[in-house]
């Protein structure tokens, strides 16, 4: 698998099909796996490129940099290795805080964005101590029964939240850093972009989870945004790709080729 050298960091990236291109960036404890069923939907018809970001699967665990803007620095920094003036980004999760920081400060760089269960953007609430102290403690024993309950607690969907897919998620999480995992929380808690929301004109496309405690927020980002269209997933949690692939992908599949929908007169 090919690794670029981005801002001092080696970085995954893949890039498949041809057409116009879409970078997929995964969210916080997940890798390109949560993206990868949309993605081999969507590579026949538009170049593909999924990045994983330092920290995290194969990329390398750097000693500082976990934050949501040098990960959108990382961003560009594999736009310009791969010669892309423009693509469209789509973040899931993170990904999403990383999709609102592009657009705040990198929106030359933006044919569109797509936001899939994005943080919020005004940032999370900071997590329970304890449950930070006890997760922290399980990364560190590779305690697998730990995150395995964690996973069997949120399941709804058995005919794609499978044993083997729980096994997965519980391998991404015990993979990435401490760095990236305290690192990445406490920006996510500081992202503080919705103030600028209103002035990001960019084409958008928010995809959120009917079964998601994120919705809330993602409404209320989309209705902050001028020229923003939102799907929302009746079955669908907060993985919304995996819940939802050929959902998720013809819905990017149409934004793509129709944008943002409008009334005539209006």
């Amino acid at each position: 698998m090919p690794h670029a050298n981005i801002n001092n960091a080696r970085l995954w990236y893949e890039v498949t099909g041809e057409g116009e291109p879409i970078l997929f960036h995964h969210g916080y404890t997940a890798c390109r796996e949560n993206w990868k069923p949309v993605a081999e939907r969507l590579q026949d018809h538009y170049q593909v490129i999924m990045m994983e970001c330092r920290g995290t699967g194969e990329s390398e665990d750097t000693e500082d940099g976990y934050n949501i803007p040098q990960y959108a620095e990382d961003v560009i920094g594999m736009m310009d290795h791969l010669g892309l003036n423009t693509v469209t980004f789509a973040g899931h999760s993170m990904g999403g805080g990383i999709g609102f920081q592009l657009g705040a400060h990198h929106a030359a760089r933006l044919t569109r964005l797509v936001l899939m269960a994005p943080i919020p953007s005004g940032g999370t609430q900071p997590p329970d101590p304890e449950l930070r102290r006890l997760t922290l403690e399980a990364k560190a024993r590779g305690d697998r029964d730990f995150f395995m309950a964690q996973q069997h607690a949120g399941r709804f969907r058995e005919d794609v939240q499978t044993d083997a897919w729980f096994e997965h998620r519980v391998d991404q999480m015990l993979r990435i850093t401490e760095g990236h995992l305290i690192g990445g929380s406490e920006s996510m808690q500081a992202l503080a972009v919705t103030e600028l929301l209103p002035d990001m004109d960019i084409p958008t496309l928010m995809l959120a989870g009917a079964v998601d405690g994120l919705l809330p927020a993602n409404i209320a980002d989309f209705e902050r945004m001028p020229d923003a269209t939102l799907h929302v997933f009746s079955q669908a949690g907060h993985d919304v790709a995996i819940h939802e692939p050929d959902g998720v992908a013809g819905a990017i599949d149409a934004f793509m080729q129709r944008g943002v929908p409008r009334i005539p007169g209006r």
